[in-house]
């Protein structure tokens, strides 16, 4: 039997976490994460909402969470992930510096168009206009404007997987038929083959 995800609320009612209401995740309070056994998870949904600082402060317990995935999101500031720097932002950038490029194909991406990731109803950005730099051994999927502006990848930690992404929410993405939030949750399930 599979292990259901965790995603961390925190405090109010967001409309983000609202996308993983179709997938097997459990929503419980971001401050009740000391009492929780991530290993009961198969995935950990960290918003890009959440609060960073209460995150780095239990980071041993997300680096202990063994064989198991953590998609986090938004601009990483404060140290509760293995292996991760801080944000780099874009000056003065231009629709060419934020446009999402695909360097690596992923079941999680398959099919959508990285046109579509760019742009939302006509706007760009709302997929990501800040690049982190990736773990050596991480698998680049997305960057942003040049290849060397990572934006989506994964690496390993330990048995498990650190997904990261930098921008909003990455189960928020995604059309109709092509919502992300199930494809997140169809690769932890099915091993998560990185590539």
């Amino acid at each position: 039997m599979t292990k259901p995800g965790l995603a961390l609320s925190f405090g109010y009612d967001d409309g983000s976490l609202r996308a993983l209401a179709n997938v097997k995740a459990e929503l419980r309070d971001i401050y009740a994460l000391p009492d929780i056994d991530l290993n009961d998870f198969s995935v950990l949904f960290v918003s890009m909402h959440s609060d960073q600082r209460f995150l780095a402060a239990r980071a041993g317990q997300i680096e202990e969470c063994r064989g198991g995935v953590v998609v986090a999101n938004g601009h990483h500031a404060y140290p509760y992930l293995p292996r991760m720097a801080g944000f780099h932002t874009i000056d003065n950038y231009k629709l060419s510096d934020i446009t999402v490029l695909r360097l690596a194909a992923h079941p999680i991406w398959h099919g959508i168009d990285p046109h579509d990731l760019t742009f939302r109803r006509g706007v760009s950005g709302f997929y990501g206009r800040v690049w982190h730099d990736a773990p050596p051994d991480a698998l680049i999927i997305h960057a942003l404007g040049q290849p060397n502006l990572p934006l989506d990848f994964i690496y390993p930690v330990g048995r498990g997987h650190v997904l990261f992404h930098g921008g909003n929410d990455l189960w928020t993405f995604g059309s109709e038929d092509k919502q992300l939030a199930p494809r997140i949750m169809q690769w932890v399930t099915e091993g998560r083959n990185v590539q």
